[in-house]
């Protein structure tokens, strides 16, 4: 049986959606690897391969083979407790086996430990983790532990900005000479001659000035893209950088020969400089602005607590974070932010949790409730116990729920996925053709014209390779996705793939559980009443209902004796309880036999309701579920038990009605009972009497996929994008059938839910804020998409035909890939 890991590789050095998939067919054609995402607006690859076939060394070196790197974090840790050349020797064979350490080396003279290691597989927190497991102990240097991944990209946006300011610094004054020189401006002993009329030449030595000025422009500025040719064409393959590569060349190789006396005419030396520079300018703000997508994510990691004070050995000590352990007992004093996940054992306190759920309202927490890491105590003094730490926490998961789905590819990204992959040898091709036309087939020149044949079609063939832009088209499905999904996340609403994202948008049908979503799943007593024989109080007649409830399991009974333990009522031992399935409960207290049961449990025992039963029927006509009680064969009352409902449900399906959805209701209460509930809440479509086990296929139902009988009330919603939004306790296959599932969570819970949207909070309104926030974030694909195409469509011929210069063309294509970014970060203005 094979061994299957997940990797998540931070990718340097890609450029375009070519590159995405150089990068993937390389690493797919790995034996062993099972499937590889690669994305580009994150710049990462996730990879499914047989651990027994491949190591991460092996999959790191094919992305280099390809071209391209993986970014990496260096560690140095003091290591203390090292008794000799055998204990580091130990320790360093220790942590070169972790995975996600690249190369780990440590030295005894100086006690220190470097690892060079892989920051999306695993931290600096669980390197010293591994330290202490192995007997030592490991101090930091520097301090903080530092962001590996984001040092990697902060580092390449810095060497890009460095060699945009080389590449200005010789491309403004190139770029001046020569427009001065064709116009005429500059002084005369540039000229070889003093004639006025047309345009003048220039002394032989200007031809090497601009020489001097374009050749660091041309191989050091843009010698990446000299690069990344050649490794894509290496892997038989075209990229940008082949484009970039051929155009800007083309015009200095041109002019090189000029120089040089080989041809005559007129060089364009700072064509060349000018193309190189305005791309990797527009190169730079992409990278800039590519960073901004990803700034929910910064800000859910920025949540975290740096430091947590823990009690060990009796004694109070601030330990980092990353150290607490589960077990661990915590103090959070108000107005500092819980470290870890845990349990409440002292104190009480309001919490805020908006950060992760978007609820607005504190939550209040006392002695056995569970806190959520990350978020903040308002008001008390708290001690818990740490459940959840490192990567276990609710805000890890969170974080990694967003990063998944930034890196999966939503289904509308094939097509320009597939557009992408022949775009390069189209657009090398039509740059050929273009030239051939212009040579032979364009209109006569001038007499005095100052160009010729050859060098007009050659500057035509430039323009079209500099103004075809792949990036564009690359980034407008994962930029959008990145920021609609972190989004998302800053309001409680967790997307697990972008598929889900850009399926949420087509949602036609809700389907919503009853118990947990539109109620809030705690079924409380909510009338009581006493036969007309007066004998009993209602007190004392929930005394002893409860009393006989002690022994039950079932919510119903659970929240009878909950109404008395809040009441203040003493209870007492029930003696001979018994248990009847789906009747009731029969026990004796003090000395009297009481039952607690519905109608049927009644009926078998011959018990006669008489004025009773008015009162059941009102009460199941109101939602209720009423609880006969029968005291020595007597009915003595009726205590009615109903989940009540949230405050926001009713809001929340007039919301959905307002978007246009059709909005049903599933349950496993009777048809009564069911649309009693419906009605108070808005609901015209009621799925009764329907068992845990039955709700997938009234989900089938709704999707045209199996036959059954329908009410006539929903055989118009068949074959509609139908969602399915439960509390994912006992509707998880409905969920997992559905085409969209929304499971609604309470923050600790994030990590169990099937479906492939979570809603945090528990909140209904948040299903029509995902909804609306899918229908946005698709919108702007399909803005982005549009803008790649018809920019493409528009501006190559354009080019072909002439109408463009190359380093107008150059301008354009620079800030193409901006636009497309730039229209995803409105995305996050945007009120869902």
């Amino acid at each position: 049986m094979s061994d299957t890991k997940q990797l998540t590789l931070p990718i340097t050095g890609m450029t375009c959606a070519n590159c995405v998939a150089t990068v993937e067919r390389n690493l797919k054609k790995m034996d062993g690897v099972q499937s590889a995402v690669v994305n580009l607006s994150s710049e990462r690859a996730t990879v499914d391969f047989d651990a027994a076939k491949l190591a991460l060394t092996d999959v790191i070196a094919r992305v280099n083979h390809a071209g391209y790197g993986v970014a990496t974090g260096e560690a140095d840790l003091v290591i203390k407790h090292l008794s000799d050349d055998n204990d580091a020797r130990r320790l360093e064979k220790a942590l070169a086996k972790l995975e996600g350490v690249l190369e780990a080396q440590v030295t005894f003279t100086t006690e220190k430990a470097r690892m060079k290691y892989v920051p999306t597989i695993i931290t600096q927190a669980e390197l010293r983790r591994a330290v202490a497991a192995s007997g030592f102990e490991a101090i930091e240097l520097g301090g903080e532990a530092e962001d590996a991944e984001a040092n990697a990209r902060e580092n390449e946006i810095n060497e890009q900005r460095r060699l945009l300011i080389i590449g200005l610094i010789f491309t403004v004054p190139l770029f001046l000479l020569s427009m001065g020189k064709d116009f005429n401006l500059l002084p005369a002993f540039v000229y070889s001659t003093n004639t006025m009329e047309g345009m003048r030449e220039a002394q032989p030595w200007f031809g090497w000035l601009m020489l001097a000025l374009a050749l660091p422009v041309q191989f050091y500025v843009g010698w990446q893209y000299y690069v990344g040719a050649f490794k894509a064409l290496r892997n038989k393959s075209a990229n940008m950088d082949v484009l970039i590569v051929m155009g800007s060349s083309a015009a200095f190789f041109y002019s090189l020969s000029i120089t040089f006396g080989l041809l005559m005419g007129h060089v364009y030396y700072e064509t060349a400089a000018v193309i190189i520079t305005l791309i990797k300018l527009g190169k730079f703000l992409e990278a800039r602005a590519k960073g901004r997508t990803s700034e929910a994510i910064k800000k859910l990691m920025g949540l975290r607590a740096k430091t947590a004070r823990v009690v060990r050995a009796g004694l109070e000590v601030e330990v980092p974070a990353d150290d607490v352990r589960v077990g661990d007992i915590v103090l959070v004093k108000p107005g500092e932010t819980i470290p870890v996940d845990g349990v409440v054992m002292e104190g009480r306190s309001s919490i805020d949790e908006s950060m992760l759920t978007g609820e607005s309202l504190p939550v209040e927490k006392k002695p056995g409730d569970p806190l959520i890491g990350a978020t903040l105590n308002k008001l008390g003094m708290l001690k818990f116990e740490a459940t959840k730490v490192g990567k276990e926490t609710a805000l890890a998961q969170i974080i990694k729920l967003v990063e998944d789905a930034q890196g999966s590819k939503a289904p509308i990204q094939k097509m320009a996925d597939q557009v992408s992959a022949v775009f390069v040898p189209i657009v090398i091709g039509l740059a050929a053709l273009t030239f051939a036309g212009w040579y032979f087939f364009g209109a006569p020149l001038a007499i005095n014209a100052d160009t010729d044949n050859f060098t007009r079609a050659l500057i035509n063939m430039v323009a079209v390779l500099v103004i075809a832009c792949p990036c564009a088209m690359g980034l407008a499905t994962p930029t959008a996705v990145m920021v609609g999904t972190g989004k998302g996340a800053e309001a409680g609403i967790l997307f697990r793939t972008s598929e889900a994202l850009e399926r949420a948008g087509q949602i036609a049908v809700v389907v919503l559980d009853k118990t947990g979503t539109i109620t809030k799943g705690q079924p409380a007593v909510t009338d009581i009443v006493t036969a007309d024989s007066g004998r009993w109080t209602d007190g004392e007649l929930l005394r002893l209902a409860a009393s006989v409830e002690k022994g039950s399991e079932h919510p119903l009974g659970e929240s009878i004796w909950a109404e008395a333990t809040t009441r203040g009522l003493v209870l007492v031992e029930p003696a001979g309880f018994k248990a009847e399935a789906g009747h009731g409960v029969q026990a004796e207290v003090e000395g009297r036999s009481v039952i607690v049961g519905n109608r049927r449990m009644f009926q078998a025992r011959g018990i006669q309701l008489g004025n009773l039963e008015s009162e059941v029927a009102r009460l199941q006509s109101e939602a209720k579920t009423a609880m006969l009680v029968a005291v020595d064969g007597v009915a003595a009352g009726v205590i009615a038990v109903a989940d009540t409902i949230k405050e926001s449900s009713k809001e929340a399906v007039a919301e959905l009605r307002r978007m246009g959805l059709k909005v049903a209701m599933i349950t496993g209460d009777n048809q009564k009972t069911a649309e009693a509930i419906a009605k108070q809440v808005g609901i015209d479509v009621v799925l009764a009497e329907v068992l845990p086990e039955g709700k997938a296929s009234e989900v089938k139902k709704l999707q045209g996929l199996v036959k059954g009988k329908l009410s006539k009330d929903i055989k118009h919603l068949i074959f509609d994008v139908v969602a399915m939004v439960g509390d994912g306790v006992n509707d998880a296959p409905a969920l997992a059938q559905a085409d969209v599932g929304l499971a609604i969570g309470t923050g600790t819970d994030v990590a169990m839910a099937a479906a492939p949207v979570t809603l945090m909070s528990g909140d209904l309104r948040g299903v029509a804020r995902a909804i609306s926030l899918s229908r946005k974030t698709v919108a702007t694909i399909k803005q982005n998409l549009f803008w790649a195409f018809f920019y493409n469509v528009v501006l190559i011929p354009a080019a072909a035909l002439g109408y463009l210069n190359p380093m107008l063309a150059a301008g354009a294509m620079a800030f193409s890939s901006v636009f497309v970014v730039t229209n995803s970060l409105r995305l996050r203005g945007q009120k869902i």
